[in-house]
């Protein structure tokens, strides 16, 4: 079985207590449909197991398939850089069809940033150092594609289903504990 390398640190964006019994990683990309979905079931995990639970995600553009993931994926980083990094992660997997240069703009906006830092980032390719940093973490954990998942470092390779990654992530809490 496949471990997160590396571990997730305070470097990581996370939502959640770092002292939660779980932590589920996410390495994602912004254009996959299958990432798309996920998207609402880890919202409704976060509801369900609360402080029990911590969410982390890590960039995986898939570039060959989804040309906008990239992109994407730095807009993110740079609306970050301003505080406002879950706001835009959740805009760009509510909005994945509108992910081009102008949608990305719009995006920073609405989610509060300052639009002259955001497009001055892009431009100087301010974040693209982190992202290749989740890409080789991905392929050290052995992360074959998107959505692949980790709970408490573990690779999970089970059905992206309510039921069953619920389950998995009950059945880390109960280890946990003990």
């Amino acid at each position: 079985m496949s471990r997160l390398t590396p571990p997730v640190t305070e470097r990581d964006h996370a939502l959640g207590p770092a002292d939660a019994r779980v932590t589920l990683v996410e390495f994602g990309d912004y254009e996959c449909p299958h990432c798309g979905a996920l998207h609402a079931l880890i919202h409704s995990a976060q509801k369900a197991f609360g402080g029990n639970l911590r969410f982390v995600f890590r960039h995986l553009p898939l570039r060959s398939s989804h040309p906008h993931a990239l992109p994407a994926a730095k807009a993110a980083e740079a609306a970050g850089a301003q505080g406002k990094f879950w706001e835009m992660h959740d805009r760009l997997y509510q909005r994945q069809s509108e992910l081009t240069d102008e949608d990305l703009k719009r995006h920073a906006r609405v989610a509060g940033v300052d639009a002259d830092r955001f497009e001055q980032e892009l431009k100087e390719r301010t974040h693209e150092a982190r992202i290749r940093e989740d890409m080789t973490s991905a392929a050290e954990s052995g992360a074959k594609g998107t959505p692949s998942l980790f709970i408490n470092g573990e690779a999970y390779a089970g059905p992206l289903e309510r039921e069953e990654l619920f389950e998995a992530l009950a059945h880390a809490a109960v280890a946990a504990k003990s």
